[in-house]
């Protein structure tokens, strides 16, 4: 085995050693083997239930310029190392290995100490052997990452009900929406026709889900300008390039484990809820029924839409 076979399956401290242009010069603090039981994977036989997941890290520090004088305050913490993993876990289910390493990654760089960090994520369950992905990445990737964040567009969520995506007046509201520079993200709630139904409630719940994405597309074959979009990479996209979204919520939803408890039948405060993930500028609804909103809101009928 060559030595670059060899260090692209050795540890992440050797690797990092390997490949310090500075001979050395940085310091590393490292975790190494941390197993936690996860929920992650997009396979629908990954949902619902938790796998055990290692993770290995090294982060390459600059040396202290001063004494540490035993002070914790001087130095990377450990439990820094380890809250980045936690926190990367908390925001959202995730379906990659890739998008978690990227993820801790930029956490642990927000740090003032860490210059470079080797991220090491395996799978245990799935398989014979370990199933993982590694990634490096330095300062200035994160750098370049917290900028795009600040870049992030804030979109104006508009409600539509069924009554009004049917209207016959519906591209000259979308004329007057689309006039706004704002980017325009549509929200639908589920058709007037009842969902088939099922007896399972994680199934019932995907029925209804579903039943909204079908609304969408409806909306969407009445005007061509708006696109269905079920993620949030589609969804920074189109913003980025002034596209008219439409939101498709399965996706979005079923990934989401800060608790949510919406019923998907209830579409003015799925809505709702959306706006406040996505940071939404405002929320326009455009309706009869009051909605407990975590963004601003001003309500209105449909003549308001009209030009």
């Amino acid at each position: 085995m060559n030595e670059e076979l060899r260090l692209a399956f050795a540890h992440p401290v050797e690797r990092a050693e390997a490949t310090d242009e500075r001979r050395n010069l940085l310091d590393r603090i490292s975790l190494r083997d941390h197993v936690l039981e996860v929920e992650i994977g997009a396979f629908q036989l990954e949902r619902g239930v938790t796998q055990k997941v290692r993770f290995n890290i090294v982060v390459e520090v600059a040396p202290l310029t001063e004494p540490v004088d035993d002070d914790v305050d001087r130095i990377l913490s450990y439990d820094r190392v380890s809250e980045a993993i936690t926190s990367a876990l908390a925001s959202e289910r995730l379906n990659l290995l890739e998008t978690l390493a990227e993820r801790v990654a930029d956490l642990v760089l927000r740090e003032p100490q860490a210059i470079r960090v080797f991220v090491r994520i395996e799978k245990l369950d799935r398989g014979s052997g370990a199933l993982g992905v590694e990634i490096v990445r330095a300062k200035v990737d994160a750098q370049i990452a917290a900028q795009k964040v600040h870049e992030t567009l804030h979109p104006r969520v508009v409600y539509l009900t069924n009554m009004q995506i049917a209207n016959r007046e519906l591209p000259t509201v979308i004329d007057g929406l689309a006039a706004d520079p704002m980017p325009l993200l549509i929200c639908v709630g589920p058709p007037d026709e009842f969902a088939p139904q099922s007896a399972a409630a994680l199934a019932q719940r995907r029925i209804d889900l579903l039943a909204i994405e079908q609304n969408a597309w409806v909306l969407a074959g009445h005007d061509l300008r708006c696109i269905v979009v079920e993620t949030r990479t589609e969804l920074d996209w189109a913003m980025k390039h002034g596209q008219i979204s439409i939101w498709a919520p399965s996706k979005i939803v079923l990934d989401s484990i800060d608790g949510l408890d919406v019923g998907p039948w209830d579409g003015l405060a799925l809505a709702a809820w959306f706006a406040g993930q996505v940071g939404a500028a405002e929320l326009l609804l455009y309706c009869d029924e009051a909605v407990v909103s975590p963004v601003e809101v001003r309500r209105g009928t449909w003549p308001d839409l009209l030009p």
